[in-house]
């Protein structure tokens, strides 16, 4: 053979040969398995303790989780306003499965992003653990007890007895997501990555990333652990190789870093998204791969001149939001989030506030695909309780009325750990809050304010919520050093909290929600936190800027008033509004039947608009806008003047825009007071062609242009000019429904028992005209392989169950949900009303 010949041979040889020694298997396999089919379960009459388990559940229905079994029921004037006049109870679930295979050589837990509440869990009749706590996730190992040969049955126990234990409505059951966990005995845990950018710039990015490996084999492990950054497309953007060692059964932390020249950096409107994918390695194969998702963004706060998104000044344009979403109770499906956030976006919304208690993991992951800051919020009651029906502290001591408090000296250390290690790596959680208005529930802080004067009536303030401060901060300590105090001391507590959360996380802000700011700056309290979010208290702000200018003073809830936003414009170092709140919930009536609901300036529960969305888009989104709100001058909180058709306000109701109806339909002569929103200059409104005379948004108290005018059938016609440019809007008195439209959506949905389409009627009459001064009762068929999740019509008053296929409407509209099973197939949806031709609409499930 030909010596060249004979040499290039060996070297191809030695080339491949060596290639494959060093080339690694991936074993194909998935760390996480959907657990939220099959189960059972079923309403116990009377237990709240559970023996025997499992128990037999042949005859107990069928489900699917999430599930929330509280709205499936009907309203109920003798239940509780607080929790929205639907019941509790207890129930059981129950889901048989075969174990993994080859089980006795893996780790193999099950998590649970939230029960709602109290719930306690066995496999196998043997005890796993239990969550007192409905809205933190919690996970257990299996592996101690798995059958194997045989089915396996998981029981989880929950006890929402204590169903008025919230301010809001809360739910009922296992309400979000379940996963099978099945790992290699050398893993990375669950939320076992923490991943932060120190640099985040155009040009350059740093990357640290934190991966905890567990090793579970009762002999020392060697390993290479990979990580590879890929951006949105899948490309590889830069990747790193370690080779390490764990002793037996130990785990340790291990850090890697990265540099990435020109980022795409993630922010409210182009919220870019990168994925660490971890890998562990042993001789050549790959034994468990972790992906982290995550965004490149730089967080600073400045109390002088406010927050920095990515070194670019950035106005929060916040709501506060509870958990829950109408009809959908707070087993909430990602698509029903997505068309809220669409809406809330489209007006200039950009952060939420999780009022007030963690979320979910879904609604983060949709927070960080749509670029919305979070602040994420631990708990509403620390040391002792919040009256649940009338708020401020604790006076009804029923057994229906226990929440929390009775769990959190045992328990917040841990709900908030785990809360914070799931949530960390979202880029969209820009802020920890560990606490809402929690002042209340210390007496001695508000009266340390000199307002309040009787202790038996927390009503009388006073006249708190109008005054600037009465006292000096050195009168108000002497007040509060001079009260008596309880066993805790909210300070402390606060400190706490603060420190538990900065050990997660050094890297973003503490906040909390100031109900009682004036003795709360002079007590301890705000020094726990980085930025002292006030609620309600911008009387407050210029006192407490004067008094403390180094601290960082902003706004964490309010009503949501042009005066909210002033603050903002007025004063540099206040950089957020959390209006309350952005979307009607459910709960916080208290003899109000039948308003089971209410307090959203933007949506209601059906996510419908108010006229507070245009209200807002007005002032937050630079584009075009105008629209036209009325009101009968009698329910409108002004009178007339009888000068130029203006008006005043007649009492502190009077701005009451986010009520305004969006339709020209009164009596004849009846005396209407009209609101345009615009963000152009000024406005010249006409009422059948004639011109009514021009306003300036700038004059007006709230930027709102108005007029006083007795009202006339026909069209109404607002125009607005800037300069040369002119927008135009007009609303047209209807005549009677003669028919219905029916839209929906989405007319293609997945396969997959999750995707929704929303669907909505609306009355028109014979020009189609919207009418929204008439209703009718609704009825909607499904032929195919589809699920309605309900119905609504999102009025605050609407007692009708969700869990039907009709209702009647409200201002001539209504909601249904459909959602999809596994089966593909064609759809149709059709709605009937007496009366009226039926409408349909076709859906592809694929």
């Amino acid at each position: 053979m030909n010596k060249h010949i004979f040499t290039s041979l060996l070297l191809v040889i030695c080339l491949f040969s060596c290639g494959e020694k060093t080339t690694t298997t991936k074993t194909a396999f998935n760390r996480e398995t959907d657990f939220n089919f099959d189960w059972k379960f079923q309403l116990q009459k009377d237990t709240t303790k559970l023996t025997n388990v499992p128990l037999a559940d042949a005859d107990w229905r069928d489900i699917r989780l999430p599930h929330d079994w509280s709205v499936e029921l009907s309203f109920d004037e003798s239940l509780e306003g607080c929790t929205g006049y639907l019941p509790g109870g207890v129930g059981v679930y129950q889901k048989h499965f075969e174990s993994p295979e080859d089980f006795e050589n893996k780790s193999v837990y099950i998590l649970f992003d939230g029960v709602y509440n109290n719930a306690t869990f066995w496999l196998n009749g043997k005890k796993l653990g239990e969550n007192p706590y409905g809205y933190s996730p919690t996970y257990f190992d299996l592996g101690p007890f798995l059958n194997k040969g045989k089915e396996n049955v998981l029981t989880v126990h929950v006890d929402h007895s204590r169903y008025a234990d919230g301010r809001w409505y809360t739910g009922s059951g296992i309400y979000r997501n379940v996963k099978l966990i099945t790992l290699n005995k050398l893993h990375i845990p669950i939320w076992g990555t923490f991943i932060t950018t120190p640099v985040a710039t155009k040009a350059e990015a740093s990357i640290h990333l934190e991966t905890t490996v567990e090793n579970q084999i009762a002999e020392n492990s060697s390993f290479t652990l990979t990580t590879k950054i890929l951006d949105a497309d899948g490309n590889e953007v830069v990747s790193k190789a370690d080779s390490l060692s764990l002793t037996a059964n130990n785990k340790d932390v291990f850090k890697q870093d990265f540099s990435v020249s020109n980022p795409k950096l993630w922010d409210t409107e182009h919220p870019n998204m990168y994925k660490a994918v971890t890998s562990i390695t042993q001789n050549g194969k790959v034994v468990d791969e972790y992906t982290t998702p995550f965004g490149i963004r730089s967080l600073r706060f400045d109390n002088k001149s406010g927050f920095y998104l990515n070194e670019k000044k950035t106005d929060i344009k916040g709501v506060c939001l509870h958990h829950a979403a109408g009809l959908v109770g707070a087993a909430v499906p990602e698509g029903v989030w997505r068309r809220r956030f669409e809406a809330l976006k489209a007006c200039g919304v950009n952060a939420i506030r999780t009022a007030h208690n963690p979320y979910s993991e879904e609604f983060m992951n949709l927070c960080d695909e749509m670029g919305i800051l979070v602040q994420d919020e631990f708990f509403d009651e620390w040391d002792y309780a919040k009256d649940k029906r009338k708020n401020y502290h604790d006076r009804s001591f029923d057994y229906i009325t226990r929440g929390y408090v009775e769990h959190f000296q045992e328990w917040a250390k841990s709900d908030l750990t785990r809360t914070m290690l799931r949530d960390r790596n979202h880029p969209s959680v820009f802020q920890w809050s560990i606490g809402n208005e929690i002042e209340w529930t210390y007496l001695h802080y508000r009266y340390a304010t000199g307002f309040w004067k009787d202790p038996n009536d927390p009503q009388k303030s006073g006249k708190y919520w109008g005054s600037a401060p009465i006292l000096t901060p050195e009168e108000i300590k002497a007040n509060y050093d001079a009260a008596e105090k309880g066993e805790y001391i909210l300070a402390e507590t606060a400190h706490k909290l603060a420190k538990w959360t900065r050990e997660l996380d050094p890297t973003r802000v503490v906040t909390t929600n100031m109900v009682v700011p004036q003795t709360s700056m002079v007590t301890g309290y705000a020094d726990a936190v980085d930025i002292s979010g006030f609620s309600y208290r911008n009387l407050d702000i210029a006192w407490a800027n004067e008094h403390w200018p180094d601290r960082h003073i902003t706004i964490n809830e309010n009503p949501g008033t042009w005066d909210d936003w002033k603050q903002v414009i007025e004063n540099p170092g206040v950089f957020s509004i959390f209006m309350w709140t952005g979307i009607d919930y459910m709960g916080e009536r208290d003899g109000d039947w039948p308003e089971k609901s209410g307090w959203g300036d933007l949506l209601d529960l059906a996510g419908f608009k108010y006229q507070g969305w245009n209200y807002f888009k007005s002032i937050w989104v630079d584009e075009p806008h105008i629209s036209i709100g009325t009101l009968p001058i009698a329910k409108s909180g002004f009178k007339q003047t009888g000068i130029s058709g203006q008006q005043l306000p007649e009492n502190s109701s009077a701005y009451k825009w986010r009520d305004s109806n969006m339709h020209w339909n009164y009596k004849d002569g009846e005396t209407v007071v009209v609101e345009v929103c615009s963000n152009y200059d000024s406005v010249e409104l006409f009422l059948n062609g004639k011109s009514l005379g021009s306003r300036k948004g700038a004059d007006s108290p709230d930027k709102l242009c108005r007029w006083t005018i007795p009202y006339e059938a026909g069209t109404l016609t607002a125009k607005a000019s800037s300069g040369d440019a002119e927008i135009s809007t007009e609303l047209k008195t209807t005549s009677e429904p003669v028919g219905f439209t029916l839209t929906a959506d989405k007319t293609e949905l997945k396969a997959d028992a999750y995707d929704v389409s929303h669907f909505i009627v609306q009355l028109v009459d014979k020009d189609g005209l919207s009418v929204k001064t008439e209703n009718a009762t609704i009825e909607f068929e499904v032929e195919g392989d589809a699920k309605i999740l309900g119905v609504d019509n999102g009025a605050r008053s609407n007692i009708q169950d969700f869990q039907s296929n009709s209702l009647t409407t409200a201002k001539g509209r209504c909601l249904m949900i459909l959602q999809s099973t596994k089966q593909a197939g064609t759809v149709k949806v059709k709605a009937k009303s007496e009366g009226f031709e039926s409408q349909e609409v076709t859906l592809q499930i694929k």
